[in-house]
């Protein structure tokens, strides 16, 4: 080992970096023993691992909310694998990008995260890929988050936080597609018509009867799709089937935004 690398300074390096002890020595050596060279060196072997690594499939991760007051993120971060998805440097990096996300701005998070996510690459061997970044505001503000892969944040016009957060479980549990009958594109009513009409035209019915069948589909299917047409989750039996745009009528309240994510 060099005079100039002691035990002492590739532990200060891996501190400071949480690489493995042999990378720190390498880029020690390498950098003839000046610690901010050996940092300059780690980051690019980190850049270079991750880049290698790019092409392979990150269908795993997490996802986070913080929210205080009137504002809230959403941050989604994929890995390739549910064990790297509990690691500690992962949920670290994790809660990092959030923090920035929510001090300094969604944009400002994505332009640093590279640069964040590199090294817990290099330490995790597993492709690391930041995923769905959101900022949601309004003064009826609320999310939810289940066993760190599904997420909703919520944004209402009056009502109380804790309807948005009733909201935002909701969505995670029921998944729609679409907030209101308006966000339903003419392009997605096409596709399900002719799927439905190739299933009624099998029917041996007038075409009057068959006309209605196909009406009755076609409604079922995008209710069950629409956040305001399903049925509220945590209705009480008094409450039967009360829809969700119902709830928020009773409550005066309406939704502003609604952002969510799932691994």
């Amino acid at each position: 080992m060099s005079t100039h690398i002691t035990t002492e300074t590739i532990k200060e390096l891996r501190d400071k970096t949480g690489i493995s002890v042999m990378q720190c020595k390498k880029a020690l050596e390498e950098a003839e023993g000046d610690m901010n060279k050996a940092l300059a060196i780690l980051k690019k072997t980190s850049a270079d691992i991750a880049m290698k690594k790019m092409d392979r499939e990150a269908k795993d991760g997490r996802v986070a909310i913080k929210q205080d007051g009137n504002k809230g993120v959403l941050v989604t971060l994929h890995s390739e694998t549910d064990f790297v998805a509990k690691n500690e440097d992962f949920t670290n990096l994790l809660n990092a990008l959030t923090n920035k996300a929510f001090t300094d701005g969604v944009e400002a998070m994505k332009a640093g995260a590279k640069e964040m996510i590199d090294p817990v690459i290099q330490k995790t061997g597993e492709n690391i890929v930041l995923g769905d970044s959101y900022e949601v505001t309004g003064n009826t503000l609320n999310g939810y988050v289940h066993n760190n892969k599904f997420a909703a944040l919520v944004s209402l016009e009056g009502g109380t936080p804790e309807l948005a957060k009733d909201i935002a479980m909701h969505i995670v549990a029921m998944k729609p597609e679409f907030i209101t009958e308006a966000d339903i594109k003419d392009e997605e009513k096409k596709t399900m018509m002719e799927v439905f009409e190739k299933e009624v035209a099998h029917v041996n019915k007038p075409e009057d009867i068959k006309k209605k069948m196909l009406e009755g589909k076609m409604n079922t299917y995008f209710k069950e799709k629409t956040l305001l047409n399903q049925v509220f989750i945590k209705n009480e039996a008094a409450d039967g089937d009360q829809t969700v745009g119902k709830l928020l009528e009773k409550h005066g309240a309406k939704i502003l935004d609604v952002k969510r994510s799932a691994i």
